[in-house]
């Protein structure tokens, strides 16, 4: 019923359905996408921050496609909450909220910053599911402004285990097919090891991994090795 009549006093009641997401999200999505003219933009923006997994998933890639200028701040910064069902829609919000423009700027707030570190980190692992670097046309410009601007915040867990994975993801054969300006892989990959090698960043990571943060330890079981990275190596200095 709800998909198919137009009253406006409908939409409070579908937001409150969307909420049970797994059975009903993409039911609330079509609906509120019929109202659009009359607040179902608005409503959509306020479901997205409240669900998760594919009821995410349905909310997002509608506000993809709806091109809601009032969403695009918050795609740019909240869109992904790093559950594996962001591979789908992740490079669907890079394109629709213009990632691009965005981290190239000047000064873009430490929000935006880490949400780009974390939507490219899932674009680089979205094989089969979603949009992967590769085929993402800016992807090198994003990559070098996101390295640049990383090394302007304060170090933390999060911002060294993203710098990890997307420095261990530029070493792979499938880093190639970016479309680099010359010597754009080696600069990136030389930027994102730097960031991984500087005292204050090996000091956050050895405190986190001392602490048991899982994803610390995940990263010294996998790609640690691989990398080389000091802050897990004895006798370092």
């Amino acid at each position: 019923m709800l998909t198919t009549v137009w009253d406006d006093d409908d939409i409070e009641l579908i937001k409150t359905i969307g909420l049970l997401s797994n059975y009903f999200g993409p039911l609330a999505t079509r609906a509120l996408e019929r109202r659009l003219w009359c607040g179902g933009s608005d409503a959509l923006l306020w479901l997205a921050e409240r669900v998760t997994g594919w009821g995410r998933v349905y909310v997002v890639e509608s506000l993809c496609t709806v091109d809601s200028t009032a969403a695009r701040p918050w795609m740019l910064r909240r869109a992904c909450d790093g559950d594996y069902l962001n591979r789908y829609f992740a490079g669907k919000v890079a394109t629709a909220a213009h990632l691009q423009e965005a981290i190239t700027a000047a000064n873009p707030d430490s929000e935006l910053v880490d949400h780009t570190g974390l939507l490219l980190t899932i674009m680089a692992d979205s094989g089969g599911t979603g949009t992967t670097l590769e085929h993402y046309p800016p992807a090198s410009a994003v990559l070098e402004a996101h390295c640049e601007h990383a090394g302007r915040l304060e170090p933390s867990i999060e911002r060294f285990v993203i710098a990890a994975q997307l420095a261990e993801h530029l070493q792979r054969p499938a880093a190639e097919r970016i479309a680099w300006p010359e010597g754009g892989r080696e600069r990136v990959l030389s930027g994102y090891l730097s960031l991984l090698d500087r005292d204050d960043w090996c000091t956050v990571a050895r405190a986190g991994l001392a602490a048991g943060d899982h994803s610390v330890t995940w990263l010294v079981e996998t790609l640690a090795p691989s990398l080389g990275l000091r802050a897990f190596t004895v006798n370092d200095e």
